[in-house]
């Protein structure tokens, strides 16, 4: 499963990297509502939680569907900009049908993508998104019913959160992240002019690689979807606050967007989506599960396993084939017989392979 970009036609000079306050500011408002996902970033949360003041703490509780499950499209900019208020201004210059339609397509909607009308004009799109937000709590629904009844009013309330939110804790941590920020995108638009797009790619991360033919931008996510940059742009934008998550804006008629984590030698491998299915698809077997249990306790021969289990070596091969396939066993050769052992790091992660490849 994947999400693609067809990039076809679409000249490198097109594609740009570019750091973005509100996209940031975007992921440190997630991180701040869902701080279990951002275990490297829990003294910075805990921190900016506790000085914030109480009824900006309220307000932000109160757009919190905004950020929290996911990143709403108008908080990750096609064209970012130099600062927080020209972001701001330039979403101010959105029309209040696109707007709507972006701000409740993540948590209003039954699907990502696609070409759905606006609430504001569309009755049946009016009454879904109802539907959907009354769902999620009396909170939501107010906000949803504020948005459909006043948009502009609820716009100005908006902008107004997200820049007393500059003022409050903003500011201050951009101004320490924004110079690694900018240096990882130069490095990233040099490796593009350089290099070409493959390596480009491959330095964002594991997880976004080019097609074979070079059409597509494949984004390794537990969805499948699609969108194109033909005729447009695409514009990818580093997060210091984003790890593990890796968004992509692919909204029909939008630019698309790809915010992807900078590199830190804490960070662990990125793993694909197959390989963790893999994994635990072959330790799900209950025979493989006993076999495992051997085998973490020490290195042992086909015949060996065979004949505890009471298995012929045929069977056991067979199981055993599978657990190297899936990357969980080391093998070594003791003269004429194969020596196999559990894997204990790589079992290890898979809980931790598992949570980074679904919050991705």
């Amino acid at each position: 499963m994947s999400v693609d970009i067809d990039i076809t036609g679409l000249p490198l000079e097109r594609i740009s990297f570019s750091p973005s306050p509100l996209a940031e500011l975007g992921a440190m408002l997630h991180a701040l509502s869902e701080p279990g996902h951002h275990p490297g970033l829990h003294g910075w949360a805990t921190a900016t939680a506790a000085s914030l003041k109480p009824d900006l703490a309220d307000r932000l509780t109160e757009a919190d569907f905004l950020w929290r499950s996911a990143r709403s499209d108008i908080l990750l900019p096609s064209e970012p900009g130099a600062t927080l208020a020209e972001e701001l201004d330039a979403l101010d210059r959105i029309d209040d049908e696109t707007f709507v339609s972006a701000a409740f397509e993540i948590t209003c909607s039954t699907t990502y993508g696609a070409d759905v009308p606006s609430p504001l004009v569309d009755a049946a799109q009016r009454a879904r998104v109802r539907e959907l937000s009354a769902a999620r709590g009396p909170r939501q629904a107010n906000f949803t019913d504020r948005m459909l009844e006043d948009p502009l009013a609820l716009r100005a309330w908006l902008r107004r959160l997200l820049e007393d939110c500059e003022q409050a804790f903003f500011a201050d941590t951009w101004a320490r992240v924004q110079v690694q920020l900018a240096a990882d995108a130069r490095h990233k638009a040099d490796l593009l002019q350089r290099k070409g797009l493959t390596e480009a790619l491959a330095a964002v991360s594991p997880a976004v690689t080019l097609s074979e033919d070079g059409s597509r931008i494949m984004v390794d996510k537990l969805a499948s979807s699609c969108s194109s940059a033909y005729g447009n742009s695409l514009t990818f934008v580093p997060t210091a606050f984003g790890w593990p998550h890796l968004f992509v804006l692919h909204r029909p008629g939008w630019a698309p967007v790809i915010q992807y984590p900078i590199a830190s030698p804490e960070l662990p491998e990125v793993m694909a989506l197959q390989v963790v299915q893999r994994r635990m698809e072959a330790l799900a077997h209950p025979t493989r599960m006993r076999l495992c249990r051997t085998l973490a306790r020490g290195p042992h021969t086909t015949g060996e396993l065979a004949a505890a289990y009471g298995l012929t070596p045929p069977e056991v091969s067979r199981h055993i084939a599978t657990l190297k396939k899936a990357g969980l066993l080391s093998t070594r050769r003791r003269g004429r017989y194969v020596l196999h052992q559990l894997d204990l790091t790589t079992v290890a992660r898979i809980g931790s392979d598992f949570l980074q490849t679904i919050l991705r």
